[in-house]
C-alpha cells in the first residue's frame, strides 16, 4: 500500500483513482474545481479544492509525505508545468506527469518531473496494435522492440505441455501467463497442458510473433 497525491481530476485522473483506491492504496485528489472530485469525495482518503499552482495550497498538503505524486492537469500544460516543478521543489519524492507531445515531455522532465506517461497515445498505439496485427487479443509495449502479447494457442499445441512444444526453442517467445476459461495463470509450469481455446501471453519482439502466429 502506498501513500499517493493525484493532482487532476479529468477522466483519466478519475480511472487512475478508483483503480488505485481497488488496489488498497491511500489517495488523495486535489483539483481546482468541487464538481470535478465531488463524486469521489466518500471513496478517497482525502480531497481538496484549490488552485496548486498556488505555492500556498501545496505547502498545505504535505507533498514530502507521499510515496508518489501524480500531476494529471491535461487541459492546461503551462499549469502542469507549474505544479511539476513546485510539487519536486517541495520535496515531492517520486513525480508522475501526463503529456500528449514529446516536446511537453522534455520540459516536464526537465522541470521535476521523475517519469512522464502519454495516456491517450499509449491507448492509440495500443489499439492500432490489436487492430492491425493479426490473432492479438491484448499488446502492452515494453520497449520499443519487445511487447508482451495475448495471442491464441496453435491447433497442433492442444494436448501437449508446454515443456513438448518447446515454444522458447521453436519461436524465441518466453510464456509468460496462459489465459484459460477466463482465468489468467501467471508464469505456468512446464508440465502445463494446453487446451482448446486457450490463449498466451509472451513477450516477444514482431518478427518472432508473427512466426508465432503464422497460419493459426
Amino acid at each position: 500500500m502506498k501513500s499517493i497525491l493525484i493532482i487532476g481530476t479529468g477522466k483519466f485522473g478519475h480511472h487512475l483513482c478508483n483503480k488505485l483506491i481497488s488496489m488498497k492504496n491511500e489517495v488523495m485528489i486535489v483539483d481546482n474545481n468541487e464538481d470535478h472530485i465531488r463524486d469521489l469525495f466518500s471513496q478517497v482518503t482525502s480531497a481538496r479544492v484549490g488552485d496548486c499552482t498556488n505555492p500556498d495550497v501545496l505547502k498545505g498538503l504535505g507533498i514530502s509525505n507521499f510515496d508518489l505524486i501524480i500531476v494529471c492537469i491535461a487541459e492546461n500544460f503551462q499549469n502542469s508545468l507549474e505544479v511539476t516543478s513546485l510539487v519536486k521543489e517541495m520535496g515531492g519524492k517520486y513525480v508522475i506527469s501526463t503529456a500528449s507531445r514529446d516536446i511537453q515531455a522534455k520540459f516536464l522532465l526537465k522541470n521535476g518531473a521523475d517519469e512522464v506517461i502519454y495516456p491517450d497515445r499509449d491507448i492509440a498505439y495500443n489499439l492500432a496494435m490489436k487492430c492491425s496485427a493479426d490473432h492479438v487479443f491484448d499488446f502492452v509495449e515494453l520497449t520499443d522492440e519487445y511487447s508482451i502479447y495475448e495471442v491464441p494457442i496453435r491447433a497442433e499445441w492442444i494436448g501437449k505441455s508446454i515443456k513438448e512444444v518447446n515454444v522458447r526453442a521453436m519461436y524465441n517467445v518466453n510464456i509468460i501467463g496462459i489465459v484459460s476459461d477466463g482465468e489468467t495463470i501467471i508464469m505456468p509450469s512446464a508440465d502445463y497442458q494446453f487446451h482448446k481455446d486457450d490463449h498466451i501471453k509472451v513477450i516477444s519482439d514482431q518478427e518472432c510473433l508473427k512466426k508465432l502466429v503464422k497460419n493459426i
